[in-house]
C-alpha cells in the first residue's frame, strides 16, 4: 500500500478531529499533534484551519466523483445510470460515515470561505460530469421535461436527506438497507 503523503495525513488528522472534537473546537495545535506534523508543514500545505476545511472537502468530494466515475461505465441504460448515481452516493455516504458528515455540515463555511471559488468550480465540473453521462438518454426522451439545474437534486435529494438523518442518529433504518429503495424513487421521479 503506497505511504500516505503529508497533505493526505494532515488531512485525515483533521477529519478525525473534527469527527471527534467538531470544527469549531477542533485547534491547529490538535490537527498538527494527531498528524505528528510540524507547524511549518501544516502552514506549508494549507496555511490556516479555514484551508484545511476547504481542503477537506473538497478532498471528499472528489474522492466521492472517483467512485461514481469509475461505475459510471457500468450504467447502459437511462434507468442504470440514475440508480447508479443514487447507490453510488448511498455507497459512499455508508462507506465514510465521518467524511460523508462533515460535507453535509461544512459545505456552506466552505462557500462562505476563501475555498468559496473553487467548491463552485469542482461542483460546476462534477455537475457537468453528472450531466454529459444522462444528456444522451435526455435527448432520447428518457425522461421529463425537468429543468437540468433541477435535475440532480431531483435524483438525490431524498437518499441525501435520509442520509443527512441516518448520519445523525435520527434512524431506525440503516441507509444500506434503503440503497434500491431511493433508486426506485429516483428513476420514478425523472422516467418519461
Amino acid at each position: 500500500m503506497p505511504r500516505k503523503s503529508r497533505k493526505e495525513s494532515i488531512l485525515l488528522a483533521a477529519l478525525e478531529c473534527f469527527t471527534e472534537q467538531g470544527v469549531e473546537s477542533t485547534t491547529i495545535e490538535m490537527i498538527r499533534d494527531r498528524a505528528d506534523a510540524s507547524i511549518g508543514s501544516l502552514y506549508h500545505h494549507f496555511g490556516n484551519k479555514e484551508r484545511i476545511i476547504g481542503a477537506l472537502y473538497l478532498a471528499g468530494l472528489a474522492d466521492y466523483v472517483t467512485v461514481l466515475e469509475s461505475r459510471m461505465d457500468e450504467a447502459t441504460s437511462a434507468e442504470a445510470c440514475i440508480r447508479l448515481l443514487v447507490t453510488s452516493y448511498i455507497d459512499w455516504v455508508v462507506a465514510n460515515p465521518d467524511w460523508a458528515r462533515f460535507i453535509l455540515h461544512s459545505r456552506s463555511r466552505v462557500e462562505a470561505g476563501e475555498m468559496g471559488p473553487a467548491l463552485l468550480e469542482a461542483n460546476q465540473q462534477n455537475y457537468l460530469q453528472i450531466y454529459s453521462r444522462v444528456e444522451a438518454h435526455r435527448s432520447e426522451g428518457c425522461f421529463l421535461k425537468v429543468p437540468p439545474d433541477c435535475f440532480v437534486s431531483i435524483i438525490i435529494g431524498p437518499s441525501q436527506e435520509f442520509a443527512r438523518n441516518w448520519l445523525a442518529g435520527r434512524t431506525r433504518t440503516h441507509l444500506a438497507d434503503c440503497r434500491d429503495l431511493f433508486a426506485d424513487i429516483a428513476w420514478r421521479s425523472v422516467r418519461a
